[in-house]
């Protein structure tokens, strides 16, 4: 297939073959007969529904890209089988399945890239297809400018409010003129990304998008792709392979399952991540259902084959057929995924204080940076916190403090006696030590048996457990997927009972089934969690509570969630570039208990660093006030303030305990339904006042810093 040239990396544009176009509804069937050539996309939908040549023809929607029959076969493993897939206008692909199941080779298959061993790949003239996959490869020499717009002149894409927007959404905090090479790779992809939309294909194919984007990154991609693929009477179509489940369920209408099992089949469903569980619960209670009548015809066949005397008639080989038949329907087990939580060691009172701490960085041109700005935050036992914030924030830093490999540059890290601390890094390259040794011996290395549910364990029990095949359990470690990779990183945390967990991106390269299996996990956790992830699902499922790091030296405490974060950043709070310019800067204090902690003293020099965006003098946290008035704050309103937050402590500490009486007093007797009600409108009373009251600390805070 010819692939038109641009200037972005990971994109290909192609232009359509002059070969038959499916005319397949989903799944495609075989071709309509007598149709050759390319056809444009009214005259496809048209003949698709079925309307017969020389009728009067429908509005219909356009084909747009089909998949027949195809199959595709590495070394002795099947991953596609007579797979026939149909793409209309306006669809919404979500594509899902195991690591290494063969997603982003249907996705290559699709594009073109990558050749079937039979069937075929059509699409309709006059379509584009744009593809961005995994690889970060950029050209020497080339800018932001030059990958994203190549030889355009200015005037040609600054003019489209479209093209702006994609700016301003994936490009804000960048140099056009910077040179590609200097880019992380979070920026590498924003840019590869920003290159592709603006390119606005008729058919989008992403593999794994939100890779190293910030939640505010993925919330923006999301929307514009609604808005691209999914408003009414949008043409084109999207396809899209990620583990975000948030993302999946807030942009597609329809998802693939890459099944991964060696049949080769690929599953459709109607809805995102959530109608498709729900529809893939149902097909496996359908199938439990058919396999327990199967199970009691099989014990009564096997049954008789015992009492009988299969040498007296041919009425036995008839019996025995019968048996054999059912065997052979049996179906192959899936793959089973079950994360084994494990013993943890037990926490005192004091687990980890940041007590005002300061971290600044280097700045490639010169200069510093300030991360952390005098942080004050405490980690109790059970806390479970989601830690979010634009890149470059300090999120991996804090977790670096947390974990001993860095030291403040001033203020102190507290740890308690009897803390066991266990991160899990981005980083799959720190197994390339053991790259040589096979999953079962890594994890041998660390502990040779765990006792799990009174159940002594080995090594490789442990892996078959946590979702590796026997034949991938006695792989070395260099030859796993990343999925894999990731995986063994979490299993040798696991092994070594700790109880602080540490979690950096654990999403990245897990697919949905595992990433199920780990929040299952997660749930039950009895230690200290602190995650920090781009996966809202992941957050809002596992944490009790989310901070965020808005790049200017703070840490917020967020009551509403990550939703409040977004509201934040659209409002211009926070610093847009990640970190401040100097040690000049707001100062952070935080606990992780109810009520919130008192501030810090404030100190002379405090200036806090101009907000982005137009909202920059607008209210901060819970619009409660402004960093202009926390700046001209006299003496005076200070010391108001900070008896106003101490008085506030002390209601939101008295409505705290109300509240947990009243739950309390309606589990005792959950029967006296007339008791129940007066005991939930009062609790609602409580909820709501302490609602006001967060709000009054949250400004009273503010103004005492």
């Amino acid at each position: 297939m010819p692939d038109v040239t641009v200037s972005a990396p990971r994109l290909a544009l192609t232009e359509p073959v002059s070969r038959p176009s499916s005319v397949s509804e989903r799944p495609a069937s075989a071709p309509h007969p007598g149709l050759s050539g390319t056809l444009d996309a009214r005259t496809a939908a048209q003949r698709t529904v079925g309307t017969p040549p020389g009728g009067d023809y429908p509005e219909a929607v356009a084909h747009l890209l089909g998949a027949d029959t195809i199959a595709l076969s590495i070394g002795t493993r099947t991953l596609l089988d007579d797979v026939s897939l149909g793409l209309d206008d306006g669809d919404r692909v979500g594509v899902v399945g195991p690591n290494g199941a063969g997603k982003s080779t249907l996705l290559r298959l699709l594009a073109g890239t990558a050749t079937p061993d039979a069937g075929r790949i059509t699409r309709v003239g006059g379509s584009r297809l744009g593809m961005l996959d995994q690889r970060d490869d950029v050209p020497e020499g080339a800018s932001v400018l030059d990958l994203v717009h190549g030889d355009d002149e200015t005037h040609e894409w600054a003019s489209d409010a479209r093209i702006r927007a994609i700016h301003a959404g994936l490009l804000a905090d960048l140099d056009l003129d910077q040179p590609a090479t200097t880019l992380s790779g979070g920026q590498r992809r924003r840019v590869a990304l920003a290159a592709l939309l603006a390119q606005d294909p008729d058919v989008l194919l992403l593999d794994e998008p939100t890779n190293h984007l910030d939640v505010e990154g993925v919330a923006w991609l999301a929307e514009h792709l609604k808005q691209r693929y999914g408003r009414p009477g949008a043409t084109g179509a999207l396809v899209v392979v990620t583990h975000d489940r948030w993302f999946l369920d807030e942009v597609c209408s329809r998802t693939w399952e890459v099944r991964g099992d060696g049949s080769g089949a690929v599953d459709g469903y109607e809805g995102g991540y959530a109608a498709y569980i729900l529809a893939r619960a149902e097909r496996q209670r359908q199938a439990t259902v058919a396999a327990e009548k199967r199970d009691n015809l099989l014990r009564k066949e096997l049954a008789w084959l015992r009492r009988g005397a299969p040498a007296r008639t041919s009425k036995p080989k008839f019996r025995l057929d019968a048996a054999s038949a059912l065997i052979a329907d049996e179906p192959p087990p899936r793959d089973t995924l079950e994360l084994t939580q494990m013993a943890t060691k037990r926490l005192g009172k004091d687990v980890l204080d940041l007590e005002d701490v300061t971290v600044t960085v280097p700045r490639p041109g010169g200069g510093t940076r300030t991360l952390l700005d005098d942080v004050t935050w405490r980690l109790g036992p059970g806390d479970r916190y989601g830690l979010v914030g634009v890149n470059g924030a300090g999120k991996t830093t804090i977790l670096a403090l947390l974990a001993g490999r860095r030291d403040p540059d001033s203020g102190r890290v507290r740890r308690g006696k009897t803390v066991e601390v266990a991160e899990l890094t981005q980083e799959v390259a720190e197994l390339d030590d053991v790259g040589h040794l096979t999953a079962v011996q890594v994890v041998d290395a660390e502990k040779r048996t765990v006792v799990v549910d009174g159940k002594e364990l080995t090594a490789g029990q442990l892996t078959e457990r946590l979702g590796f095949t026997r034949e991938r359990a006695h792989t070395p470690v260099r030859d796993l997927s990343g999925g894999e990779r990731r995986r063994l990183q979490l299993l040798r945390l696991l092994v070594s009972e700790p109880n602080v967990l540490l979690l950096d991106e654990p999403t990245n390269d897990l697919d949905t089934d595992t990433l199920a299996a780990v929040e299952d996990l997660l749930d039950g956790w009895p230690g200290t969690l602190i995650v920090v992830s781009h996966d809202r699902y992941l957050l809002e499922r596992v944490c009790d509570r989310q901070w965020a790091l808005l790049g200017d030296g703070a840490l917020r405490d967020l009551p509403g969630g990550v939703e409040q974060y977004l509201e934040l950043r659209r409002a211009g709070v926070g610093a847009a570039g990640g970190g401040v310019s100097s040690s000049r800067g707001n100062r952070s204090a935080a606990r992780s208990s109810q009520p919130p902690a008192r501030p810090s003293q404030p100190r002379d020099d405090d200036t806090p660093p101009p907000a982005s965006g137009p909202s920059a003098a607008g209210p901060s946290a819970g619009g409660t006030g402004t960093a202009a008035a926390a700046a001209t704050a006299t003496a005076a309103e200070q010391r108001a303030a900070r008896k106003v937050v101490q008085r506030v402590e002390r209601q939101l500490a008295r409505l705290t305990a109300e509240e947990s009486t009243l739950h309390d007093r309606m589990a005792a007797d959950p029967t006296d339904y007339e008791g129940v009600a007066r005991l939930d409108a009062r609790l609602r009373e409580v909820l709501a006042e302490k609602e006001e009251l967060e709000l009054e600390w949250l400004e009273a805070a503010e103004l005492a810093e």
